[in-house]
């Protein structure tokens, strides 16, 4: 695997700061996205004024956008400066009243959030399959604390056993050679690898940074993912993968029975557990 062994500390609470007592149990029927806008809401909690924060990018992260721009407007957060990951998160906050910047002003950020797709039990991740995974990692990478925000389907045994994408950015220039290398590279893993394509026209999917993106498959566990980010990375035409190892500082997972969150301390993972019992008051 990516990390050193760990052990997990597990403690459960009824309340957290986000949840509102009520007198009924929290009863409405939860949708995929209700699950997304309480962990973003949960993150948004670490938010304090005068903060430089990374805007994530994807389903996730819009709420949390959302959020942190309904309490610049409640008086609640002041002085905020965001830096947005994406294109579409630029417009996003553009249009809801977020000042921003970018690195070359704020080159250490105080704290980002943003969703993945998928979370191992090291809180390693794999980041986009919504195609920013190059700005979110530059972003994340130099964030003094980064939380991650997803509901609990993104959680997997091992990098890749979603069986969905790992997505590769590459240059255009001679994409299909880096696919083949890459697939090589992981033929041990029963690799399949694909050019994403725009759905809408059928023409190469082009990121933000004017480059392409290979997926891969894995029908197998990778092995050691330091390694593999080495491997792939020494690949001339090879921009950034969609690994993100090591640079979580605490997952908040929105499952059916409640929020829990997962923090590296060390070589642990320490688990809170909140539950939904009094939430529909702030919800």
């Amino acid at each position: 695997m990516g990390g050193a062994a760990y052990s997990e500390t597990h403690t459960t609470a009824d309340s957290a700061k986000i949840m509102v007592p009520s007198a009924a149990p929290f009863s409405i029927p939860l949708t995929q996205d209700d699950l997304k806008k309480m962990a973003a809401y949960k993150a948004v909690e670490h938010v304090e004024s005068g903060m430089v924060v990374g805007l994530g990018t994807g389903s996730t992260a819009k709420h949390a956008v959302d959020r942190i721009a309904h309490l610049l407007k409640q008086g609640m957060l002041k002085d905020i400066v965001g830096i947005p990951t994406s294109t579409k998160t630029y417009e996003q906050a553009v249009s809801l009243g977020i000042p921003l910047s970018d690195l070359d002003s704020y080159p250490v950020i105080d704290l980002s959030i943003d969703g993945a797709d998928e979370v191992d039990p090291y809180l390693n991740l794999v980041k986009g399959r919504g195609g920013s995974l190059l700005r979110e990692k530059m972003v994340e990478s130099v964030s003094r604390k980064f939380i991650v925000i997803v509901d609990e389907s993104k959680l997997v045994s091992h990098i890749g056993g979603s069986g969905l994408a790992m997505p590769v950015e590459v240059i255009p220039f001679c994409w299909k050679h880096s696919l083949n290398r890459l697939v090589s590279l992981f033929s041990y893993a029963g690799c399949v690898g694909k050019l994403r394509k725009a759905s809408e026209s059928g023409k190469p999917y082009v990121t933000d940074n004017g480059n392409f993106v290979i997926d891969l498959y894995f029908e197998r566990d990778i092995g050691d993912l330091n390694e593999a980010s080495d491997a792939i990375l020494r690949f001339p035409g090879i921009v950034e993968h969609g690994m993100f190892i090591g640079l979580a500082s605490s997952v908040i997972v929105a499952g059916v029975d409640g929020v829990t969150v997962k923090t590296n301390v060390g070589n642990e993972v320490e688990v809170d557990s909140f539950s939904y019992n009094y939430l529909q008051n702030n919800f």
